[in-house]
C-alpha cells in the first residue's frame, strides 16, 4: 500500500467542501451513485464520517467512533452547510498530526491501526467527493495525492482473498489505460460512466 503517514488531507478536504457548497437545495432528494443514498444522505454521511474520523485520528474514542454507519439512520445536520466544511477542515487538521497514524484507534465500531484508519479515511473523501460531483453535475478534481493513495487502498482491497461486499461492493472492470480516477471508482463498486438522472453532467 502507498505510504500516506505523509499525506496532507487539507486539499481533498476542501475541495468535497467546494462540491457540497455547490450543491442546490432542489438537488438535495436526488439519486447518487450510492444506491441507498440520495444527495441529503450522502452529505450527512460525509458530515459523520468525517466526525468520526477527525476523532479516529485524535484517538478521542467514544460515541462517534464506536457506531457503524446506518444507511437507514442517516440525516442531514441542521445547519450542515456551515457544520460540513468546519468540520472537514478539523479532519484534515487531525490528521496533519503524525501521531495521528501510528498506534491504534477506532472507527465505525473496528479496532484499527492509526494507518489504516488514515487511509480509510483518504479513499473515502475522494469516492464519496466523486460520488456527490457526480449525483449533482459538478466537474470533480481530487487531489492527486489523496486520488493515488485511494487508488492504492482499493486495490489492495480488491486483491484481498477475503474481500466481500459491505462499502466496496463487487469491483467494476475498468480498462487498464482508463484515468486513475476511473479506475479508483471501478475498485469501489462504482461504474465511473454512472450520471444522475436529474441533472446533467458538467464537463470541463
Amino acid at each position: 500500500m502507498t505510504d500516506t503517514t505523509t499525506l496532507d488531507l487539507g486539499p481533498q478536504a476542501r475541495t468535497v467542501a467546494r462540491i457540497a457548497a455547490g450543491v442546490p437545495d432542489a438537488r438535495l432528494a436526488d439519486p447518487t451513485p450510492c444506491p441507498d443514498y440520495t444527495v441529503a444522505d450522502l452529505l450527512g454521511h460525509l458530515a459523520g464520517l468525517a466526525t468520526a474520523f477527525r476523532d479516529a485520528a485524535r484517538k478521542d474514542l467514544g460515541p462517534t467512533t464506536d457506531t457503524a454507519p446506518d444507511p437507514a439512520a442517516l440525516s442531514l445536520p441542521t445547519g450542515w452547510r456551515e457544520e460540513l466544511p468546519r468540520v472537514l477542515g478539523e479532519l484534515a487538521e487531525a490528521w496533519s498530526d503524525p501521531a495521528a497514524w501510528t498506534g491504534m484507534t477506532r472507527a465505525g465500531g473496528v479496532d484499527l491501526p492509526g494507518e489504516i484508519a488514515g487511509a480509510v479515511a483518504v479513499d473515502e473523501l475522494v469516492i464519496h467527493g466523486w460520488d456527490l460531483a457526480r449525483a449533482t453535475g459538478q466537474d470533480y478534481a481530487p487531489d492527486q495525492a489523496a486520488l493515488s493513495a485511494s487508488h492504492a487502498f482499493l486495490l489492495a482491497a480488491a486483491e484481498d482473498e477475503d474481500r466481500g461486499g459491505g462499502i466496496f461492493g463487487a469491483v467494476v472492470p475498468v480498462p487498464d489505460d482508463a484515468p486513475l480516477l476511473d479506475r479508483a471508482v471501478g475498485l469501489s463498486g462504482r461504474d465511473p460512466g454512472w450520471t444522475s438522472p436529474e441533472v446533467p453532467l458538467t464537463q470541463p
